[in-house]
């Protein structure tokens, strides 16, 4: 099997005809062998009954398909797209025909003649609200870049293309679809592209994407920062700071005793050890540095394997 395309879906009835037929004149077109596999995400309209009748319809592609129980999120969706998918290059795309078939060629073409383990589509002209999406995104990839050091300008777009090695490697999971290359990289594939590519204006229905993408978003990327640095060491982290935390606790203790030391021996009155501000400086940096020290402990004992995490989701499959 040439390509995989992996598209999840939440109640999408209207457009999924439309966007398979497309798929299929450019994939035949070029003489690709095509599997595509729909993940519906617990939509409540008749998505699931549309694929079932694609399916019976299309002989010049495979069209496989999963149903989950109900809406558990994009990441979950195309986590469990990525382990059903068995092409040579494994493509992602929303089922909204906001992101077009055409760009495949060229995108396998990068993956399968260029060596990049990974290519990212640019949505460089975004019909898309100006306020509630194109500025928060554009702010969003900027700090991914910087937090990140991947120097890609659309880490959300939903077209994206991999070697299928890659989508075996990493695990999606939350809301981490944001952040894939991130994951991709920490894996150990360091060739990641981008192309630009053409974005559609929304032709069926709205976004499924709320407000709080606004909090998720910062919280998923520190999340995603912090398991690529230290996912595999977290004494790393909490072992440094617990150390540093401990010392600055152990040095205040000292100058506390050396100050009760000092005024001894002078002859003078020492304060009470309790009235010194410095006391309970160190008192507090040794707890906090011991506490961050044995969380570090806890957390290496942690399992990392997160195999099961998307276990039990799907309903059924055809």
């Amino acid at each position: 099997m040439d390509i995989s395309i992996v598209i999840p879906l939440f109640n999408e009835e209207e457009s999924l005809p439309e966007l398979t037929k497309w798929i299929n004149d450019v994939v035949v077109k070029n003489k690709f062998a095509t599997e595509i596999i729909f993940v519906d995400d617990g939509s409540n309209d008749d998505s699931w009954n549309v694929i079932k009748k694609l399916k019976e319809s299309y002989t010049t592609i495979t069209i496989n398909a999963i149903s989950f129980r109900r809406n558990y999120g994009k990441s979950a969706a195309l986590y469990c797209g990525f382990d059903a998918a068995v092409g040579d290059v494994v493509f992602t795309m929303d089922a909204d025909l906001q992101d077009n078939p055409e760009e495949i060629p060229p995108m396998y073409d990068m993956i399968m003649k260029e060596g990049y383990d990974m290519v990212s589509g640019w949505k460089k002209k975004r019909y898309d609200p100006v306020f509630s999406k194109n500025l928060p995104s554009k702010f969003f990839n900027w700090t991914a870049r910087r937090m990140s050091g991947i120097q890609l300008h659309d880490f959300n777009c939903g077209l994206k293309a991999y070697k299928n090695r890659v989508v075996k490697s990493i695990e999606v999971y939350g809301d981490m679809h944001r952040y894939i290359p991130v994951l991709a990289k920490w894996a150990g594939f360091k060739k990641i592209g981008e192309k630009v590519v053409q974005h559609q204006e929304r032709k069926f229905g709205v976004t499924k994407f709320g407000l709080e993408r606004f909090i998720r978003g910062p919280l998923d990327l520190l999340s995603v920062t912090f398991i690529s640095r230290f996912g595999k060491r977290p004494m790393h982290f909490f072992g440094v700071w617990g150390i540093i935390m401990f010392l600055i606790g152990v040095i205040a203790a000292v100058w506390v005793g050396v100050q009760k030391l000092l005024a001894l021996s002078h002859h003078l009155k020492a304060p009470l050890v309790t009235d010194n501000a410095f006391f309970y400086i160190a008192l507090t940096s040794m707890i906090i540095g011991a506490q961050l020290f044995l969380s570090g402990f806890i957390a290496e004992l942690v399992s990392r394997n997160g195999a099961e995490r998307n276990k039990y989701l799907i309903a059924e499959k055809i």
